[in-house]
């Protein structure tokens, strides 16, 4: 049930968050009176969303067994692309989101159009639905009441999370928050991705495979030790991390493959991201800033060096080279334009 709870919750949570920027921002601009038609495009997502899932459950339910095996890993496997694809766009576009969100309702509030509040809200809540719906049907098909409980138990966390992020001013990085959520969806769609090439495997055969149907490795655990994978303590791990006591190679390559190319790829985006913050922080709080004033030991000595070079080049040829050669040691020798040029240098 953890699995389902998670990703229940981030989706339901992205869902939440932005109704929450959207009523806030009508809120703080006086347009209070345009949030009922936000609530109807979120009950009509959530109703769409709802009907979805149970067509899904329907069509599944219709199936052979050999056809429902295929659906499976067929499934599984589109899941695991719009994940990835949803954790890469939050990685780089979710420090956009408030703004993105508070500009396109400002252009629709403008307009008095107000099936526009309606269409986005829908589209906004509908289409975390449908990856809700995307995610949870390889769950939904191997154990219905757990992935019920979990999309249950996540909404309602997300629901209260949400409210007291906006409306109670509760204090959360919300970055770093889908920061770490990003990092488990990541183990979990390897897994993820693991159990669609067995779901396959499973239905075409293991000979159609040739060595990467055969199994690399077979762990000595009986069905009914909690180490199972579906034991109590062992199908936890094996939602979460794509735990199996068996695997075949082409399951096993498909899994590590993933991690190793997906999960540095987005710790890398979320790395890339705080250095640039940093850097612009850091340039903004000195790219006005004045220099500081000359001590008065500069501004003396600033002073009486441009005295003292006015009054030598006011010397004749002769006697100016002359005292040019006799105080050579102490850098008469510089020329008025040098010393016009080191001024700056002395006020900064």
């Amino acid at each position: 049930m953890i699995g389902q709870y998670l990703i229940a919750f981030r989706e339901v949570l992205e869902a939440a968050l932005i109704t929450s920027i959207v009523l806030a921002y009508l809120t703080r601009t006086s347009r209070r009176s345009f949030s009922q038609y936000i609530w109807y495009g979120v009950v009509a997502a959530v109703a769409a969303s709802a009907v979805l899932g149970t067509l899904v459950w329907l069509v599944y339910g219709a199936l052979e067994e050999e056809t429902a095996t295929l659906f499976e890993g067929t499934a599984a496997l589109i899941a695991v692309a719009v994940l990835s694809s949803m954790i890469y766009w939050m990685a780089t576009k979710g420090k956009e989101l408030k703004a993105e969100v508070e500009k396109r309702v400002e252009s629709i509030t403008t307009r008095g159009a107000v099936l526009g509040l309606v269409s986005f809200a829908f589209v906004a809540v509908f289409r975390e639905g449908l990856e809700t719906v995307l995610f949870l049907t390889p769950f939904l098909v191997e154990d219905a009441v757990a992935t019920v409980a979990g999309l249950l138990l996540g909404t309602v966390t997300s629901l209260v999370l949400a409210y007291a992020i906006f409306f109670a001013g509760m204090k959360i990085s919300i970055r770093r928050f889908f920061y770490f959520t990003s990092i488990l969806l990541v183990l979990l769609a390897g897994g993820l991705a693991g159990y669609g090439v067995h779901e396959l495997i499973e239905y075409t055969g293991s000979a159609a495979w040739g060595l990467l149907g055969q199994k690399a490795y077979v762990l000595n655990i009986a069905s009914d030790n909690p180490l199972h994978h579906k034991g109590v303590v062992g199908s936890i791990f094996a939602v979460m991390f794509g735990y199996t006591v068996s695997a075949e190679w082409a399951r096993l390559i498909v899994h590590v493959s993933y991690l190793i190319i997906v999960l540095p790829l987005v710790l890398w985006v979320y790395r890339k991201n705080r250095w640039t913050r940093l850097a612009s922080k850091f340039i903004s709080q000195h790219k006005h800033k004045s220099p500081a004033p000359a001590s008065p030991l500069k501004q003396v000595f600033i002073s009486t060096s441009i005295v003292c070079y006015r009054k030598l080049s006011e010397l004749p040829t002769k006697k100016r080279q002359l005292l040019q050669s006799l105080s050579q040691p102490i850098e008469a020798r510089v020329k008025a334009h040098d010393l016009l040029y080191a001024v700056p240098f002395y006020m900064s």
